[in-house]
């Protein structure tokens, strides 16, 4: 599962179903109008991604940005492979972030400086599902089958993982790289000290 951010509350997910509410407690515990404002405009910002994903893959599949560009069937099978990567790895990215947006304010956990964080996310993952299938299409690394890539539908579930597993994928392509230019010397130094660096605070 992808790791949460350092601010996240105890219970994240079903461990705690009550939130910490007694029995018939139903009011929002937001009573400031700016708070609930801010959350519906969070809210709102993700459906529409989340809503607009779908008909943009399927415009892509129908080959409608073909006609208006009149690019070759060579050149569009090509943007359609990594276009597809970009919007299903930004539909995972959305997934996670409106399931983690649900339970923060469920938590009364949500302020305005994670926002960043959850505007961003999604866009981070569409990137890195590009990214990787890049890498992936050119051989490079063998995260994947490269045969994945020569499907549309395994474009799409393999971006979709990448994006929603962003910070797993991001520690393996770390793993890679490591393997394939070593290690920093500033990371060496600090290895042969024996000092211990505290945890990098996740992302997710």
């Amino acid at each position: 599962m992808t790791s949460l951010p350092p601010d996240g509350p105890v219970g994240f997910g079903q461990s705690d179903p009550t939130d910490g509410r007694e029995p018939l407690d139903w009011a929002s515990k937001y009573s400031d109008p700016i708070a609930r404002r801010e959350i519906r405009r969070e809210a709102l910002y993700l459906a529409v991604l989340l809503f607009a994903a779908p008909p943009a893959m399927l415009a892509l599949w129908l080959r409608w940005p073909q006609q208006w560009t009149g690019l070759s069937d060579y050149q569009y099978l090509v943007v359609l492979k990594f276009a597809l990567a970009w919007i299903a790895g930004m539909l995972g990215g959305v997934l996670y972030d409106l399931k983690w947006l649900y339970h923060v304010v469920a938590r009364q956990r949500w302020h305005l400086d994670r926002r960043l964080w959850r505007v961003f996310a999604p866009h981070i993952s569409g990137t890195l599902s590009f990214g990787v299938i890049a890498l992936v299409e050119s051989n490079i690394v063998r995260l994947f089958d490269r045969a994945i890539t020569s499907r549309s539908v395994t474009v799409v579930g393999a971006a979709f993982l990448v994006g929603y597993f962003s910070d797993s994928a991001i520690a393996k392509l770390t793993e890679v790289a490591e393997t394939l230019f070593g290690t920093s010397r500033s990371r060496e130094k600090h290895s042969e000290s024996g000092s211990v660096t505290p945890a990098r605070a996740p992302e997710r």
